[in-house]
């Protein structure tokens, strides 16, 4: 087993054990036991305040015009996808319309740089994805730093799929890994980009069952999606949300879970085949940039945490194919670390071995 496996793991079980300790298994069950975390710190507040002022919880900060959610992405992506979703109900708990800006490019990079250069009024929050946020800095591909950022919660967590196309020559991941060995670097993988989450992905598969590709990056992965159906490339990798909306035009060969997903019982894990048998995927968190007051930090957790939990939204998620996955914004500082180590010790060297 190759020293990167064995980072891999360690890395990777913290970032898992922070997520199911935290939050359940998804949209069943939204919240998680970070539930009480969040109300003692909102009763904590409400408390000091009356003591000090005799002012009630009402006075504390609340936006007055509409919010901005920057999306690193394009429309119609699994990002965008998400963040619409949870937007639509969050606004009844927010008191003000959330406007998502998509500002795609440079491996999520502009819009995230655009993120870190705005005003810490409460007036512009972004989606981060996880972990190319953290894989551009080490690649150095990033004009901002995790210091940039003020965690607020997180939304989803997503196992990694392996795809191919509806019609393609591969029904089994022992096929397409055969005929790759036999071939090498004759099959082409789309990518989100340039060592982005998917690519870590497909490298992390050749990686393990030991094979060549060629990786044809493109800008995010609604591009990539559609030069898979398009026949352009032989496989991806991308997450279930990704796919919610073509599902009868791919194929799902393989998932990066140490246990079969619910959803998709008759689809083996890729340890199971003997390849990379950790759980790899992505998260998406929202954050804020740095500087902004933590009454304002407060009030979004408690006003997503709601939203979350509201049934009317988790109907939708479970359409949507989204894994909720909520934690509050300790929890979600620990996750970016996480996230950020395992880039620095697994991923920096998927390229190196």
């Amino acid at each position: 087993m190759r020293k990167w496996r064995k980072a891999a793991a360690m890395c990777m079980a913290a970032v898992m054990m922070c997520s199911m300790t935290a939050c359940g298994s998804g949209n069943k069950e939204s919240a998680g036991t970070s539930a009480a975390p969040a109300e003692t710190k909102a009763e904590a507040k409400s408390e000091g305040s009356e003591a000090v002022s005799g002012e009630s919880s009402a006075s504390a900060w609340t936006p007055e015009e509409n919010v901005t959610m920057i999306v690193a992405y394009k429309a119609g992506s699994g990002t965008d996808n998400t963040a619409r979703v949870l937007s639509q109900y969050a606004t009844k708990y927010v008191g003000k319309t959330i406007v998502i800006d998509n500002q795609e490019g440079g491996s999520g990079s502009i819009g995230w740089t655009a993120l870190a250069n705005a005003k810490p009024d409460g007036y512009t929050l972004g989606f981060v994805n996880l972990p190319t946020l953290c894989s551009n800095i080490v690649d150095g591909l990033a004009n901002y730093t995790m210091e940039d950022y003020v965690p607020i919660c997180n939304h989803v967590n997503e196992t990694a799929l392996v795809l191919v196309a509806a019609n393609s020559q591969f029904d089994t991941l022992d096929d397409l890994v055969a005929y790759a060995k036999e071939h090498p670097g004759e099959l082409k993988a789309s990518t989100n980009g340039n060592k982005a989450s998917n690519h870590i992905g497909a490298q992390l598969l050749a990686n393990s069952a030991d094979f060549e590709y060629t990786d044809i990056p493109y800008g995010g992965t609604a591009d990539q999606l559609l030069a898979l159906r398009q026949g352009e490339v032989d496989f991806s990798v991308a997450k279930e949300a990704d796919i919610a909306s073509m599902t009868s035009e791919v194929k799902v060969l393989g998932v990066f879970s140490p246990e079969r997903m619910e959803s998709m019982p008759d689809v083996p894990t890729l340890g199971e085949l003997g390849y990379y048998d950790q759980w790899y995927g992505s998260a998406r968190a929202i954050v804020a940039p740095k500087g902004t007051p933590q009454e304002i930090i407060d009030f979004y957790a408690d006003a997503f945490k709601q939203a979350m939990e509201d049934p009317e939204y988790v109907e939708a998620a479970e359409k949507a194919g989204v894994t909720t996955a909520y934690m509050d914004p300790v929890e979600t500082q620990k996750l970016l670390d996480d996230q950020y180590t395992f880039c620095t010790d697994v991923t920096s060297k998927l390229w190196n071995d």
